[in-house]
């Protein structure tokens, strides 16, 4: 399915096969025992009737709108633009398949949101809202916008136009689904947010727009496999590449660049990199993850990986040239001297491209991890993203603390909650003046 080679690295004879197997059997013991965000080791086998259900239902409107934000959009862009056509909403209803053009809501943009609601057909657009508690300050902020709309609109039908994603039980969504009465989603509470892309949260839009999900939870099925089988620390690809990179963290490589070659998997570096910093940066450690998109950023950013400070890991991902189309470079009288491109397609460039980049940083004597996919397509890119995620938690082990939580993200929510105007309980009642006195010591004028 995928592939990689490190370079500059530690040698697989050197890793420390008792620290890896523990923090294997950590997860390993988290899963079978149902602890807090081990969830996502099991949505590979997730029965997910209800959500193909939904899904077909979603497939009738000219329109979808998701409203969330972080691991409730991030997810979801990754996965449509690495698996649907290149301007998909540009497309007319035919060339996208039949199914809707597709709009995300997440940051509280007001210009970008009165667009969406200036392209879309009040009639005839469903909207999905994912919220674990419901008290997400943006996509609640971006809800209301909305819902005030469709209200004005749809009258009481709005309500049937309009799917949540949120917990089984509690939360302030679930609450609106049971006085609504509209159409809902389980967002399981084992799983975090930025976990969540193979859950109904990633799963419903992608269903909707065509995408095979089920493809996807298989290449997730056949991965996970893989890293659970018992296999020697060295023929663990996950193993290998965790030690690697804690090996550089602790040598002054904190920085850990993501490089995929190809348009389509820009949003994969940005859903890696929530994934990559929210998991692993706390106590006072961690990885700074750096997006970049081959080749692109090899004329922006190259020159200072290979010859600036000696501070990051590479991770460069690249897919099998299957290219249809064959260059005429002989084509034109004055310009044969590009004739040495004849018969070569254009992912065949890029992907000459990527090695040619990977030999430049292993040259410099830089650690790069050369990872190659066979396809691009739902069973591989599922297979990944599992791939991904045990990476981080596993290295999370590594690091000795949870690769789960987010406290200083929580206290981020709290302090906006707070000069928003909501009431907190006692620990809290001071949010406003605490962010005033912050920003008072900080204040400096021009």
């Amino acid at each position: 399915m995928f592939g990689a080679t490190f370079f500059n690295g530690v040698a697989s004879s050197s890793l420390n096969e008792k620290r890896l197997k523990e923090a294997a059997t950590w997860i390993d013991q988290g899963v079978q025992n149902g602890l807090p965000g081990f969830g996502w080791v099991k949505l590979p086998d997730a029965d997910i009737g209800s959500v193909l259900e939904i899904a077909k239902w979603l497939g009738k409107f000219g329109s979808i709108v998701q409203i969330g934000i972080g691991g409730s959009s991030l997810g979801n862009l990754m996965l449509h633009q690495a698996l649907l056509p290149p301007y998909f909403n540009e497309m007319d209803r035919v060339e996208r398949g039949d199914v809707p053009r597709f709009y995300m809501a997440d940051n509280l943009d007001e210009g970008e949101n009165h667009a969406i609601w200036n392209r879309i057909d009040p009639k005839d657009t469903a909207f999905i809202v994912v919220s674990k508690s419901g008290r997400t300050l943006e996509t609640m902020g971006n809800f209301l916008l909305f819902w005030e709309r469709m209200t004005e609109v749809l009258g009481e039908e709005a309500s049937s136009r309009l799917v949540v994603i949120t917990d089984a039980e509690d939360g302030l969504l679930r609450r609106f689904v049971k006085e609504s009465g509209c159409r809902s989603l389980i967002l399981p509470a084992d799983v975090g947010g930025r976990y969540s892309v193979l859950s109904s949260v990633g799963l419903l839009s992608a269903a909707a727009l065509g995408i095979d999900v089920e493809k996807l939870l298989e290449g997730a099925s056949e991965v996970r496999e893989g890293l659970f089988d018992g296999k020697a620390s060295g023929d663990n690809l996950a193993w290998v590449m965790a030690w690697n990179l804690l090996y550089q963290m602790e040598t002054g490589r904190s920085n850990t660049v993501f490089m995929p070659y190809g348009d389509r998997m820009e949003r994969l570096s940005e859903w890696f990199c929530q994934l990559w910093a929210e998991s692993l940066g706390k106590e006072g450690a961690g990885f700074t993850p750096l997006r970049a998109l081959g080749a692109v950023d090899q004329h922006s950013q190259l020159q200072l990986y290979s010859q600036g400070p000696d501070d990051k890991a590479y991770i460069v991902l690249g897919v099998k040239p299957r290219g249809r189309f064959a260059i005429k470079g002989s084509i034109i009288p004055s310009l044969e001297e590009l004739s040495f491109l004849d018969g070569l397609t254009q992912e065949d460039l890029l992907d000459h491209e990527r090695r040619a980049i990977v030999a430049v940083l292993a040259g410099e004597n830089r650690p790069v991890f050369s990872m190659t996919m066979d396809s691009l397509d739902e069973r591989t890119l599922g297979g990944l993203i599992f791939f991904l995620e045990y990476l981080t938690a596993l290295t999370g082990r590594l690091m000795d603390i949870s690769p789960f939580d987010q406290p200083g993200v929580e206290l981020g929510k709290k302090y906006a909650n707070g000069l928003a105007g909501k009431k907190e309980d006692s620990c809290y009642v001071n949010l406003v003046q605490e962010v005033e006195e912050r920003f008072r010591t900080g204040r400096v004028e021009i």
